[in-house]
């Protein structure tokens, strides 16, 4: 059975805006029975999807020192311990199983690697312990696991998006490379989906790509050769500009559209960025902050964010602000939980909205996916670096 601490509210707040002053009034026990809140972290700190995995381990570390310094935890403190899986699902599995059977911990948050948190979805669940991924895959949330809840990008969400965007640029021939993981799969359905409404689109040409590849330009040139209007690409980001520069050296000229799991750094790097230059993005407009007028109290959460981020890390990865909202969702349902008990917790996360530092989200017993898809904008690659599309 696991430890149930009570907290004593000092202040109760439904849920508001992403930002440190914002954040919930977590009451404090007394002397020495005062404890810390436990989140715990299944990352990618080593492997091919370092980068992301990286960049969520330094937004959680961030967004929890921030918490942490500001008071509103009433005088606790959230204890963050990571763990590296390696991008290995196995070792995925096995870090968030042990999570589950330490009684210390009140809450998961899990990274990249989506076949980990589903593997581990029955001990996730009968331990009870709330549980954030950040996985692009729909199969963590879909069907609706108790414990488990999604903050990111979902695919037919960007599909939707990506098949607007083909329409007003007059793109109907579509080549499609995607990762053979859950993730690209996702997109792969997503695509043939919303393309299948859309009589005008047509898929001409697919390729299949490993998430560790690094030389992807055989099928690539396969893809290419088929002559599409524009390449659609499924891809995390350093492997998604990879397959941008193999498609420009294989002479392809056209339009390259990214889904939102491309996004990465805010500068792209001078090895991709001429043959990124023009190329459209699906993401939130976290990436294009600077170019954002704080007309709302979340808006500006949302610059001071990217700027404190920019501040300790040196640059920003837009994926970022999936991770800091999180955290943020955690603190806040456990504040009107009154408590770290999971089940209160769990019952709280599932009626959640937050005007978060990635948009707008809304979980829902029908829904446990937060990120909602007004959070998404066209974004396009100019001189290194993003801006909205007009």
């Amino acid at each position: 059975m696991r430890v149930i601490r009570g907290l004593s509210v000092v202040s109760v707040m439904l849920v508001g805006a992403a930002s440190v002053t914002s954040a919930c009034g977590l009451g404090s026990e007394s002397g020495e029975h005062k404890q810390d809140i436990v989140i715990k972290a299944d990352l990618e700190l080593s492997g091919f999807a370092a980068p992301l995995g990286t960049a969520y381990d330094r937004a959680l570390r961030l967004k929890i020192d921030q918490l942490n310094e500001s008071g509103v935890l009433g005088g606790r403190k959230i204890r963050y311990e990571p763990k590296d899986n390696r991008s290995d699902k196995t070792l995925s599995l096995a870090n968030i199983t042990d999570f589950t059977k330490d009684p210390s911990v009140d809450a998961i948050i899990t990274g990249v690697t989506s076949d980990g948190v589903l593997a581990a979805a029955k001990s996730i669940n009968t331990e009870q312990v709330p549980t954030i991924s950040l996985s692009a895959a729909s199969k963590v949330t879909n069907p609706i696991q108790p414990y488990i809840f999604k903050v990111g990008p979902n695919a037919p969400d960007d599909a939707a998006a990506i098949a607007l965007e083909l329409s007003r640029s007059k793109r109907k021939k579509v080549g499609l490379l995607y990762t053979d993981d859950e993730y690209g799969r996702d997109g792969l359905a997503a695509m043939k989906a919303e393309l299948d409404e859309n009589s005008g689109l047509t898929i001409v040409a697919e390729g299949r790509l490993k998430p560790t590849d690094t030389e992807t330009s055989q099928t690539v040139r396969e893809v290419v050769e088929e002559e599409p209007d524009a390449l659609v690409i499924f891809a995390l980001s350093d492997q998604a500009q990879r397959v941008a520069a193999e498609a420009r050296a294989a002479g392809f000229d056209k339009g390259l559209v990214f889904d939102a799991a491309a996004a990465g750094d805010l500068f792209l790097p001078d090895s991709t960025k001429a043959a990124t230059d023009s190329a459209t993005m699906i993401f939130t407009q976290t990436l294009v902050i600077d170019d954002i007028i704080a007309t709302t109290p979340a808006k500006a959460a949302r610059k001071q964010w990217v700027r404190d981020y920019t501040a300790r890390y040196g640059t920003y990865y837009g994926p970022a602000s999936f991770a800091a909202d999180a955290v943020q969702l955690l603190v806040n349902a456990m504040e009107r939980a009154g408590g770290t008990d999971g089940a209160a917790v769990r019952n709280v996360l599932e009626t959640s909205q937050l005007d978060g530092l990635s948009g707008p989200l809304r979980i829902t017993p029908a829904n446990h996916s937060g990120l909602m898809p007004q959070s998404l904008v066209a974004l396009v690659a100019a001189s290194g670096r993003w801006h909205q599309k007009v």
